[in-house]
């Protein structure tokens, strides 16, 4: 329902008729449409767990869970950001957190690379899940990003114009994981 309707299709009332249970089933088990939210996040992200692997590559593989996840439930993205607390936000700090750890991270710089992580994935899975709704279904992506860069103006914008072949032709995805390796790279730098 909320990849089709978004939040504002989700409503008690919905979820009851889509389901074999009343809404009185409903909230025996969350109290409020937040906490259906968080679950409803909670069940998209439970893939984004860290694989067995080198703790850089879970890292990545973490942030790219988060990453895929929002690009396919752009939700997501707007409801990661709504509460830095809620439990799936947690989770994702302590899976960052715990791979920080096995790189041998000094224990005084694990919040702050942790933490910079982190909004570096919600500030990502934000501005995605912005632009879902901004721009119009069947949009041609590289027409648009041309468009985006021929409409600014050179003294304002010239550095954004020197790279606007790279802004029209750039993998988003591609793209985030060079910001989590920059990241990455700067906590080696660091130790």
């Amino acid at each position: 329902m909320l990849d089709v309707a978004g939040e504002s299709g989700l409503t008690f009332r919905a979820l009851a008729a889509e389901l074999p249970t009343g809404a009185g089933a409903i909230y025996w088990h969350v109290a409020n449409k937040s906490e259906l939210l968080v679950a409803a996040t909670d069940a998209v992200l439970t893939g984004a767990a860290e694989p067995d692997v080198a703790p850089e590559d879970a890292i990545r593989a973490v942030a790219l869970g988060v990453y895929d996840a929002v690009e396919a439930h752009p939700w997501v993205g707007a409801q990661l950001n709504r509460l830095p607390s809620q439990r799936t936000t947690l989770r994702v700090f302590e899976r960052l957190g715990r791979q920080l750890q096995a790189l041998g991270v000094p224990v005084a710089e694990q919040f702050n690379s942790a933490s910079a992580l982190l909004n570096y994935v919600l500030g990502v899975a934000a501005q995605n899940a912005a632009l879902a709704g901004q721009v119009p279904a069947g949009t041609n992506r590289t027409a648009f990003l041309e468009g985006v860069a021929a409409d600014l103006d050179p003294d304002d914008f010239a550095f954004t114009r020197t790279v606007a072949a790279q802004l029209r032709d750039h993998d988003d995805r591609e793209q985030f994981r060079a910001g989590i390796d920059l990241i990455l790279a700067g906590i080696r730098s660091d130790r």
